[in-house]
């Protein structure tokens, strides 16, 4: 069996000496090496900032309609796959993950997380770096940014997975999984007595992050979450974690601000978490975190190099962490919130399954 670099850059075809994640264009063709690990693949989760982007480009090129748009979405995606290997949207620059079956173990990696070949498993590394072939495109869900496919996939020695044991249905753990390092971070970062601002409160990484949030500021703490549409308002609402609700445009840093200290009495936040799934938010994080305090940009639409300028331009002195998808035992934090958090459990299971 071949022998491979346990990160992967014996799979990099360009630009050659780089790392699968950084490169243009992967090898995603079998046999495997002997550090890897082989997966056929049944359903691929898509980052909710490429997916989104994915949606607007199919519409723009052929209208709306569900079929239509369904049908775009996946030729899109399809035309990505078969370029570069792998799936990473040219415009976010951000993948996803993936639910799927063992196929093959690589003599280096046999007996990982007693793991055996049929066994079921999500992918808790980005599909940016993971080699993927796609042979059909089954069924497009555009309400889920989910894609079932037939495939396969190559996941490396130093790849995160996460064995499926089948307490929780498979559509609804993918879901989560692809989120598992948010509400994992959030935990890490609020201490109790914050306040806490969540940006793109309303959606899957923002409601769990919403409802970690309370459980580690307490009663003591404050916990803002700030949906933009409806539809996200009325899911806060009915998971019954948050302080105060707030509906706004993310994209008005002026205007968010104002609210927020409208709703706080003039107080900022000592923690902003950013889950929004569209551009141009980072000032609103800025400049509604004190200067002291602490923004996790969770969101892959996020540019750091207009957060880091922007920061630097008003004078924020805030600590900004990237939006690392993976900390120790993120999926174990992830999955146990279906477990401990009933509304969120209800609200999650009524989207994805």
């Amino acid at each position: 069996m071949r022998q491979g670099c346990p990160y992967g850059s014996h799979r990099v075809l360009e630009p050659v000496g780089s790392l699968p994640q950084a490169a243009w264009k992967v090898d995603h063709t079998r046999p495997i090496y002997d550090n890897e690990m082989l997966i056929d693949v049944t359903t691929l989760n898509v980052d909710a900032a490429s997916f989104r982007q994915f949606k607007e480009t199919a519409e723009a090129n052929v209208g709306a309609g569900k079929e239509k748009l369904e049908a775009e979405v996946g030729r899109l995606l399809m035309e990505v796959v078969n370029t570069r290997g792998k799936l990473q949207n040219p415009v976010t620059g951000s993948g996803g993950m993936l639910l799927g079956q063992v196929a093959e173990l690589g003599e280096k990696v046999q007996g990982r997380d007693g793991l055996k070949v049929g066994d079921r498993l999500a992918t808790l590394v980005s599909l940016t770096l993971t080699p993927l072939a796609i042979d059909e495109i089954k069924a497009v869900r555009l309400d889920a940014d989910q894609v079932d496919i037939t495939g396969h996939a190559i996941i490396f020695a130093s790849g995160v997975v996460a064995p499926l044991t089948g307490d929780v249905g498979e559509r609804l753990a993918l879901a989560v999984l692809d989120v598992a390092g948010a509400p994992a971070q959030t935990a890490r970062l609020v201490q109790p007595g914050d306040t806490v601002f969540i940006v793109g409160g309303g959606g899957k990484s923002g409601m769990m992050c919403t409802a970690m949030a309370r459980e580690a500021a307490g009663v003591t703490g404050n916990v803002i979450s700030m949906g933009h549409s409806d539809a996200s308002c009325q899911r806060l609402a009915e998971l019954d974690a948050a302080d105060i609700i707030l509906q706004g445009d993310a994209t008005n840093a002026l205007e968010t601000m104002r609210q927020l200290e409208a709703a706080t009495g003039g107080e900022k936040a000592d923690v902003t978490i950013n889950c929004v799934n569209i551009p141009d938010t980072e000032m609103t994080s800025i400049l509604c975190t004190k200067p002291g305090g602490t923004i996790y940009f969770f969101s892959m639409a996020t540019s750091f190099t207009r957060a880091a300028l922007g920061a630097e331009g008003v004078g924020s002195g805030a600590t900004m962490i990237v939006g690392n998808g993976y900390a120790p035992g993120h999926a174990r934090v992830a999955l146990n919130m279906l477990k401990t958090h009933a509304k969120l459990a209800e609200i999650l299971t009524r989207m994805y399954l």
